[in-house]
């Protein structure tokens, strides 16, 4: 039998995902031809996940400062002021071709990683959050998806220590072949000791610590910059395995070493392993680095440098110190028990130099593998926004209690108690507000202090799939809303961009349009973008996913004691609804549950209506005349209302103007549904700031109602809410 020729480096370079143009780019930046390593290097930065080569044409057009941004884009995650000293540090990243393949290992590895870029920084990690985006639920693959993904993600952050204290489940037929899972982690730290990448001097040694390097997660960036196909099962190797004791002592280490005083820049090992962490530092420092890969702590026998160099086995960091600090981090690691060697230097070459078994077997600059990496303006064709649709010609329910309780019971509005049932919630003992607590945001003490930050992550990706630049403002407005609703002033973002092929043109107009949306509500609603992520190529034989621009959101409550949840309705207090309504049903849970249509437009975004509203809200909080608090969303104010009800185990009766249907289901933006004892007060107020309001309910029985069309007991309706996902994973 004749041997296979050997494969030539286009070729290869072909298999790990460069274009025949970019291979011949990399020929001309060397001024000849790579070799394995040198691609492999290569082929990882210059993947969608680590260069962001279709997107950062487009990504400069978010607002990036302000008054309390420390650290915008470009680091590990985003740092903003919180006062006193003190700042958070916080980013939302994806993992979600990895949690497809291995649903419990790639969600599992999605939390691991995100808190690393948050410690890295020096922050000790305080809070966890999680978008995530299933199939229809009668897809064969959805239940194990969502077991296996929530499964991972309870074991690793229980595990840690760190509280998961909100998110949000979503379910489409969109996401059948692609699911989304969206981590985010929120950290404490002081704002005088923030920790940096960028590498400050050459001659300074580069150490490597945490756990021993396999050959697990190789190609993960270059496969998470792919599309899927009926083949992709087979891509289980390039899924990392994660230890979540091994990172709670990393994490112990780091901050340790980072108090000792020996770091001089720090770098955690992501995507892309021991290539994008040493590119980077040295990099933004304007260094080279040298590597003996030989002194790499390996846990298997006869790794290549290519193996080594490619790696994402997890919960490992890269740290460059001061001169003559290593005995100190020697010391600390080995209190720790992590594996941890002096793996090289950096240099003033301004190239990476990595050095094997006695030779060198990569010498390329650095700039082109960073700064000078190909940066792309992809065609793109401007989506049709769908019409609006008028009230009048969406038909009305034939019978209103079945619609109410049809709509509650949908796998999107459905209570998801059996997900957040396994995370633990209130390790750290700072929790104030979490998934189980009916709050808008979750809201995590600043120990120590009266302070609080609140937490949200939103999206509507049927909003955005409809109208892609009303949906990415409103991702931005529902985030600063829920915000808002608990209390909080609204101070910053990181996102994650979920989108298909890039190289479709409809596609990229999505991410335009979506990118430009998000943008102008990010200024006018002063909520600078500080961190994010781009994920692209979600897409499964040429079919993309919903795009699904994820927003997180951070604000911050002065004093605790001043803050509002939507659990404290009491019988006799009335419901006062702020904001107008129109009964926008386009794109609304009410048309796709009770209709299944998913046409219309989307209910437009008025951001200085949504500035205004909010800052009355804020301010009734603030000064205590609201304590019970709810923004409207899914579902419109039947929805709201009966979610009020259900967490204050109290019923409600409402009163309604105008089109049943339409006041009930419609979802327009910027309102809020306060309960109160002293309805007159916030109308007096409301009308004195120009705010609409009115009252359009009052809380007490043991029922929701709408007089004059249904009552529907709090029982019967608490049965279907929180039955349909145990019913559906089978508990």
């Amino acid at each position: 039998m004749s041997a296979q020729p050997a494969k030539t480096m286009a070729e290869k370079a072909a298999e790990y995902g460069l274009k025949p143009e970019e291979y011949d780019l990399i020929v001309k930046r060397l001024n000849r031809e790579p070799n394995d390593v040198e691609l492999g290097v290569f082929s990882v930065m210059w993947s969608e996940h680590c260069s962001y080569k279709s997107s950062r044409k487009h990504l400069v057009k978010f607002p990036t400062k302000g008054p309390r941004v420390i650290q915008g884009p470009g680091e590990n995650a985003g740092v903003i002021d919180i006062g006193d000293g003190q700042a958070c540090i916080f980013k939302m990243e994806s993992h979600n071709h990895p949690s497809y393949i291995e649903p419990y290992q790639g969600a599992a590895t999605g939390v691991g990683g995100i808190m690393r870029d948050v410690f890295t920084m020096g922050a000790r990690p305080v809070a966890l959050l999680n978008a995530l985006r299933f199939g229809d639920p009668a897809h064969p693959k959805t239940k194990r998806l969502v077991s296996g993904v929530v499964s991972g993600i309870g074991g690793y952050g229980n595990c840690v220590g760190v509280p998961t204290v909100a998110g949000e489940t979503n379910f489409h037929r969109g996401y059948d072949g692609n699911i989304l899972v969206n981590a985010m982690c929120v950290g404490l730290a002081d704002a005088d000791k923030i920790f940096y990448s960028a590498a400050p001097a050459p001659g300074l040694p580069v150490v490597y610590f945490g756990s021993k390097t396999g050959r697990d997660g190789i190609h993960g960036a270059t496969m998470a910059s792919a599309e899927f196909d009926d083949a992709s099962e087979e891509k289980r190797p390039t899924v990392q395995v994660g230890d979540p004791f091994a990172e709670k002592l990393l994490i112990e280490a780091t901050l340790e070493l980072m108090a000792s005083g020996a770091v001089a820049a720090i770098q955690d090992m992501g995507a892309a392993g021991l290539t994008s962490s040493s590119v980077e530092m040295a990099g933004k420092g304007g260094v080279g680095i040298e590597l003996d890969l030989d002194a790499v702590p390996q846990r298997e026998e006869g790794m290549t440098a290519y193996e080594m160099m490619l790696s994402e086995s997890q919960e490992r960091m890269l740290a460059i110190l001061k001169p003559g600090r290593e005995a100190d981090g020697h010391r600390i690691f080995q209190k720790w028990g992590l594996d941890a060697a002096v793996i090289g230097r950096t240099t003033d070459t301004g190239h990476i130099v990595l050095k094997h078994q006695g030779q060198v077997v990569c010498d390329v600059p650095l700039a082109p593998l960073s700064d000078d990496a190909p940066l792309y303006d992809r065609p793109w064709v401007a989506p049709e926004a769908a019409p609006r649709l008028d009230p009048a010609d969406v038909p009305a329910p034939g019978d209103w209690k079945a619609a109410v309780l049809k709509l509650m019971s949908a796998p999107d509005m459905a209570s998801k108690r059996w997900i957040w049932e396994q995370y633990d919630r209130h390790v750290m003992a700072d929790t104030l507000e979490d998934s189980a607590t009916g709050a808008d945001a979750g809201i995590v003490r600043v120990h120590g202090t009266r302070k609080a930050l609140a937490v949200t992550s939103d999206c509507t990706p049927r909003y955005v799939q409809n109208d892609p630049y009303e949906g990415g403002k409103q991702a931005v407005a529902e985030a600063w809303r829920n915000v808002t609703a608990v209390g909080a002033l609204p101070i910053a973002i990181t996102d994650n961009l979920n989108f298909g092929n890039p190289e479709r043109p409809e596609i990229m107009g999505q991410i335009v349009r979506a990118i430009e949306g998000m943008a102008e509500a990010c200024r006018e609603l002063d909520f600078p973008v500080v961190s994010g992520n781009v994920s692209l190529y979600n897409e499964t034989n040429g079919v993309a996913i919903p795009p699904t621009p994820t927003v997180g959101g951070v604000g911050l409550i002065e004093d605790y004691a001043h803050r509002a949840d939507f659990s404290n309705l009491a019988a006799g207090e009335a419901l006062v609804l702020v904001g107008e309504t129109q009964g926008e049903l386009g794109a609304s849970m009410y048309l796709r549950e009770m209709l299944g249509r998913e046409d219309g437009a989307p209910p437009p975004v008025d951001l200085a209506v949504e500035r205004r509203h909010g800052a009355f809200v804020r301010e009734l909080i603030r000064t205590d005349r609201a304590r019970t608090v709810h923004d409207l969303s899914d579902g419109g104010l039947i929805a709201a209302a009966a979610e009020m009800a259900l967490a204050s185990n109290v019923g409600v009766t409402l009163t309604i103007d105008g089109a049943p249907h339409a006041a009930l289901f419609g979802e327009d933006q910027a309102r809020y549904l306060i309960g109160t004892a002293d309805p007159e007060a916030i109308l007096s107020a409301a009308k004195k700031a120009g705010v609409p309001a009115a009252v359009v309910g009052r809380a007490g029985g043991e029922a929701v109602a709408v007089e004059g069309l249904f009552t529907l007991p709090l029982a019967e309706l608490r049965q279907a809410h929180e039955g349909w996902m145990p019913a559906y994973m089978g508990d």
